[in-house]
């Protein structure tokens, strides 16, 4: 797999400390809803970075989507989320993945929960749903600390209804009048988001490492079939 060359068509705001950034990458031969890229930074001295992160955008998109969320003593992200800007560019490598993808032609239900961060696969799941104008019954739980760190907010709204179901689990902190969950998620949280174990749905779950760990055995224990809950984590730190 070659290191390919992508060129900053836009920077993106998401939150206070996540970005989107828009590449034109020449060659890039598409992907699967899911799958990652490694990106490489290398300085004038010849040290180099690499770090992997998720693609956000659909497939069939013109242009490739990474959303970094800026880790202050990171190597990678304080630059990407940062400084980058139109025009610069940046070497990855890609698509990465073929386990804990989702490509929309399945009939099942699909279950997605996220910690954080861990939306940026689940967002490419979204937005091929849309993107084919999928009917398949899609349910996304998503857990962030507070409202202004949830990812893809407004676009996550706008999509939200008929047989895409948005749930937000605000672990730190709510707005005033906020009457959706307001803790971590848990075994009971699961039973009422999710579709049941009867209608086999494909389950997919990411975020941190103990995010991830919890959410997938409560769902075991739920009576989902193991092999149905796909897993990807990330750790606490890098960047």
């Amino acid at each position: 797999m070659r290191w390919l060359v992508g060129t900053v068509t836009e920077t993106i705001p998401e939150t206070a400390q996540a970005v989107t950034v828009r590449l034109d990458v020449p060659d890039w031969r598409g992907h699967r809803a899911g799958q990652h890229v490694d990106v490489r930074l290398t300085a004038e001295d010849g040290y180099s970075a690499q770090r992997s992160y998720s693609i956000a955008s659909a497939p069939g998109s013109e242009q490739l989507e990474l959303t970094v969320v800026r880790i202050d003593d990171g190597e990678v992200s304080p630059y990407l989320a940062t400084d980058l800007d139109v025009g610069d560019q940046i070497e990855l490598r890609g698509p990465i993945g073929g386990y804990f993808v989702w490509d929309g032609d399945d009939s099942r239900p699909v279950l997605l929960a996220g910690g954080g961060s861990g939306v940026v696969p689940l967002m490419a799941m979204v937005r091929l749903r849309a993107a084919i104008s999928g009917d398949v019954e899609m349910r996304l739980l998503l857990s962030s600390r507070g409202w202004d760190d949830v990812i893809y907010r407004d676009e996550l709204e706008r999509l939200n209804g008929d047989s895409l179901t948005v749930v937000h689990a605000l672990t730190r902190s709510q707005p005033p009048g906020w009457t959706g969950f307001a803790r971590r998620v848990d075994p009971e949280m699961l039973a009422e988001v999710g579709p049941s174990p009867a209608e086999r749905p494909d389950v997919y779950v990411c975020g941190p490492t103990p995010f991830v760990e919890a959410v997938a055995e409560a769902l075991v224990q739920l009576g989902h079939e193991p092999r149905q809950v796909k897993t990807e984590r990330f750790g606490p730190t890098g960047g």
